[in-house]
């Protein structure tokens, strides 16, 4: 069986330094807002091109503190893909914000910047842009786009660790760039965590303070804050990996190659295009038989996933919350797309078998 992913064989090159990384921090005593805390956010911000990194307790806390930390009045409406996952949604409503969908381009998976004028009115705030799939979003045209019309832009990078645009990497573009680093992802701890990047002081600082109780000094609260912070546990797995984390998006590229190369034409295969480096958290194709095609590899001993089965307008919690569409780019992708075996674990000739078994569909 070639299974989708497997968090253990992920983790196996890593075993010995987390197991160090682990006792140190048990031996030192120190678990919440220490030096190993202060280390990653340093090389995270450094990694991605951007003056601050905060480290928080997940992704989904990053968008909402990004969110609050820009001070848009409530009820603000914030431009957000259709058929982005769940989490980047409820953060704007979380945060006390409206959000507004709009479609993706059928080609990249990502928000398409042609059509997001058609949601711009005199109450939007805020673009909320999701890079999905490990593909940064056209920033060039959105970022004008957003300056035009004076609205701040928020990056969802949770699957675009390292992931650039013209060289420029996911999370410096924005006025912030919400990371998480879930286990699953290209760059994941041991559990929950997150990140938010930021290229400004003064909302590095508030994120910092949003964080700990709206506090900057101990005991003194002047924000009404969160309890939302990277623990030092996290932040010791997380500087390991990411001196790693070239490698594990270079072999992640190189799996996906095998499948740009070698995949039938009858597969709707992710787009590649010169400006862009993907880092193929996921790899997606699309086919009209989907659920057909997921049942012969199972059958075959190929696991796959599904991001998403389900658009989240059509999601029971944002029914009556998001306006009902039609959303037919988004319906189209959430009814056709399959997430094919690529995680760092895997081995070239794994990825030939899943090519050759598929071509015989």
């Amino acid at each position: 069986m070639i299974e989708y992913e497997n968090l253990g064989q992920f983790n196996r090159p890593f075993f010995d330094e987390l197991l160090g990384s682990f006792r140190d921090s048990l031996e030192r005593g120190w678990f919440v807002l220490g030096k190993k805390v202060e280390g990653f956010e340093k090389e995270f911000a450094a990694y991605t091109g951007c003056r601050h990194c905060v480290g928080v307790g997940s992704g989904l806390d990053a968008l909402i503190l990004s969110l609050l930390a820009l001070g848009l009045e409530k009820g603000t409406e914030v431009i957000v893909p259709s058929n982005t996952y769940i989490a980047t949604i409820l953060a704007v409503i979380h945060a006390g914000l409206k959000p507004v969908l709009v479609e993706p381009d059928i080609k990249s998976y990502n928000l398409d910047p042609a059509k997001i004028g058609e949601k711009i009115t005199p109450r939007t705030g805020a673009l909320l842009v999701t890079h999905l799939y490990g593909k940064v979003c056209d920033m060039g045209p959105i970022m004008e786009t957003a300056a035009a019309h004076g609205l701040r832009v928020v990056e969802d990078c949770a699957q675009a660790h390292g992931a650039k645009y013209r060289s420029k990497k996911a999370g410096a573009f924005g006025d912030f760039g919400a990371f998480s680093f879930y286990p699953t992802k290209n760059l994941g701890a041991l559990g929950d965590g997150g990140g938010i990047t930021t290229g400004d002081d003064e909302l590095a600082e508030k994120i910092r303070k949003l964080r700990n109780y709206g506090s900057g000094m101990r005991y003194r609260n002047e924000l009404v804050g969160f309890n939302s912070r990277l623990d030092e546990i996290q932040a010791g797995f997380l500087s390991i990996k990411l001196k790693k984390l070239d490698e594990i998006n270079g072999h992640k590229r190189d799996l996906a190659r095998l499948y740009h190369d070698y995949l039938k034409e009858d597969f709707i295969k992710p787009e590649v295009k010169e400006d862009f480096f993907d880092v193929y958290h996921i790899y997606s194709i699309r086919h009209p038989e989907r659920d057909r095609l997921r049942d012969y590899l199972l059958n075959e001993g190929v696991k796959t996933d599904i991001h998403y089965p389900l658009p989240p307008h059509r999601q029971d919690a944002l029914i009556g919350v998001v306006d009902d569409g039609p959303y037919p780019v988004s319906e189209e992708i959430h009814k056709t797309i399959l997430s094919l075996p690529i995680s760092f674990f895997h081995q070239e000739d794994e990825i030939l078998k899943v090519i050759e078994v598929m071509n015989r569909f």
